[in-house]
């Protein structure tokens, strides 16, 4: 097996024998160009398995030759070479196509998990018509659908796979950010690595900085021993930041210089530490909107929205919802050890006919109340027990006022908790109520 071949583009021949040198040291033949005029005679001439390019070229600008490797040599990873701190350069190289960035002075334990993870990339093969995944149960992330909207995601998740730039993920709760995330981690180069998911809104705002980055024993009360944070269980893989609207202020400072110089310093520690870590993060909400407002910081959301990834609505994908209710039945009945549940026509059309605010996750639930409540193993209209239409809804204002108010709190209960993952700690603070009040709301409406 010959050895892989790396491309290294600088006009300092310093900066380009220590790069030959480290990666010779790693069985990487190399060859180098000082400017844009001989790496692209180069890519002419010979085929590479990595490229390595200086931001400032003599004849040009390292995109350039970022942007033309992108569409002549797609399955090419090149990584930028980026002055110190100068976090726009490194961010326009990503949005070019770029696979990852490193900086100067060159951290050479980071160069080399960098190259090594470049290297893992499979060039791709020839285009052929994607299958189907089959309507079973897997433990494997699936993403099912045949709509156009989520063919459009499953390519685009593709692409991203192939990169090392930070991707936000937009969309509505339950629309399936974190599978998303997942496969994005799944098919990429750190797919052996950890996948550590962490809901953001979830962690007492006191523990944020120790759940993040660790914790040395003795540095604040409780610390009775040495604690590894979210940073360094994720270290070599990916780290995905669920409704990271939800961070405070100082921590997303913290975050964004940890994203940054890629390099954490536990709460008591005296030194940073290096970690190799891919971010990617996920909100229902408008980010943007939330920056405008001031609460969350424009410079963290330039950071880590180099790529947004939008995941559709449910009922923005349209044929959808049959096969993923076929699915889900199919899953059902494996996970409780039964036969398959069969659906009535009408109640499938009913399904398809209902706007799903809460998306998949609400279908999931439906479905699951619907099989535990249906008799001879067949779903109908009235075991699915979908709310009644706005109009309809007008029409009871009629009932009692208290059942009336009971009918809401229980919808604003339901979907906090579902935000949350059912984290009740979570949700009773979202709810902007307390603990126990949560706790004694669920038993009286029934949901405990």
């Amino acid at each position: 097996m010959t050895n892989p071949t790396a491309l290294i583009v600088d006009d300092e021949p310093d900066i380009r024998e220590l790069l030959e040198i480290t990666l010779g040291r790693m069985e990487i033949t190399t060859r180098s160009a000082a400017d844009l005029a001989q790496a692209y005679a180069l890519l002419e001439q010979e085929q590479f398995d990595l490229c390595l390019t200086d931001m400032q070229l003599p004849d040009g600008n390292g995109i350039a030759l970022v942007e033309q490797i992108s569409r002549n040599h797609p399955e090419l990873p090149v990584a930028m070479i980026t002055a110190h701190g100068n976090m726009e350069s490194a961010i326009l190289a990503l949005k070019a196509g770029a696979f990852d960035f490193v900086s100067k002075p060159i951290d050479l334990q980071l160069l080399r998990q960098l190259v090594e993870t470049a290297l893992k990339l499979h060039k791709p093969k020839p285009a052929l018509p994607q299958p189907r995944p089959p309507a079973a149960a897997s433990n494997e992330p699936q993403l099912l659908g045949q709509s156009p909207a989520i063919d459009m995601v499953r390519s685009m998740i593709a692409k991203l796979a192939r990169s090392q730039a930070p991707v936000y993920i937009s969309g509505e709760s339950g629309t399936g950010k974190e599978l998303a995330a997942r496969l994005i981690h799944a098919q990429g180069p750190r797919a052996e690595g950890p996948f550590i998911a962490v809901n953001c809104g979830a962690i007492p705002h006191e523990l944020v900085e120790s759940e993040f980055f660790g914790h040395k024993k003795g540095s604040f009360t409780g610390a009775i021993s040495d604690k590894e944070g979210l940073f360094q269980a994720a270290d070599g893989g990916t780290l995905f930041l669920d409704e990271v609207a939800d961070l405070p202020l100082g921590m997303q400072v913290k975050l964004l210089r940890a994203i940054q110089e890629k390099s954490i310093r536990p709460v008591g520690a005296q030194q940073e530490s290096s970690i190799d870590v891919r971010i990617l993060s996920a909100t229902h909400k408008d980010l943007a909107k939330l920056v405008n407002r001031g609460e969350f910081r424009q410079d963290l959301f330039y950071r880590i929205n180099v790529i947004e990834l939008h995941i559709p609505a449910l009922r923005e994908r349209e044929g959808d919802i049959t096969l993923l209710t076929e699915h889900l039945l199919t899953r059902l009945a494996i996970k409780n050890g039964l036969p398959k549940t069969d659906i009535e026509p009408s109640a499938m059309k009913a399904l398809c006919n209902y706007r799903f605010p809460g998306n998949i996750r609400e279908l999931e639930n439906t479905l699951e109340r619907a099989v535990t409540l249906c008799e001879g193993n067949r779903v109908t209209v009235e075991d699915l027990q979908l709310p009644e239409p706005p109009a309809a809804a007008e029409e009871n204002l009629n009932q009692p006022l208290e059942a009336y108010l009971g009918d809401i709190e229980k919808q604003a209960i339901i979907k906090a908790l579902e935000e949350t993952r059912w984290n009740r700690t979570a949700a009773a603070k979202k709810l902007g109520i307390s603990f126990r009040a949560l706790r004694y709301r669920l038993e009286k409406l029934g949901l405990d």
